[in-house]
């Protein structure tokens, strides 16, 4: 993504068409039970800071400058609509956002470009780029799960 743009709808399309593919494949479902990779990543690179629900309220958000947020609010504050790219590109975090304010947060993209994924692990990286983006969808995805309605 260039700095300053958007995700266009058919890159964003053929993202999540791509990860939904994939998580179809027969390799992220076991034995009928779905496996939820979005909550997982939730948990293990979120759930610290933001809280199991969401709410800021984890147990490393105390120690933190600024406050951390609820990000179970961001549908609600941005009129009724839930802002993706935006919320894509924050958890990626190489490209710095100024509305973001203090860059606090970890750089996910580059973390999850260098590091596997429990639920990837016995699938081959050929692109590290690609399945750093399938996580961050992921994640993105269940952060949308998570609004209030």
């Amino acid at each position: 993504m260039n700095a300053g743009r958007s995700m266009q709808p058919n890159t964003l399309f053929a993202m999540i068409a791509g990860f939904l593919l994939a998580a179809m494949s027969g390799s992220l479902l076991a034995a009928d039970k779905f496996v939820d990779i979005g909550k997982g990543e939730y948990n293990a690179a979120c759930a610290s800071c933001h809280g199991l629900q969401g709410l800021g309220d984890g147990p490393a958000a105390e120690q933190m400058k600024a406050k951390v947020p609820d990000i179970t609010l961001l549908v609600k504050g941005n009129n009724g609509v839930f802002p993706f790219d935006r919320v894509y590109q924050i958890i990626d975090g190489r490209q710095e956002i100024k509305s973001h304010g203090s860059r606090e947060m970890p750089i996910w993209g580059s973390a999850f470009r260098r590091q596997s994924s429990q639920y990837f692990d016995s699938y081959p990286v050929i692109d590290p780029e690609s399945s750093a983006r399938s996580r961050i969808l992921a994640l993105t995805e269940y952060v949308y799960r998570m609004q209030h309605k």
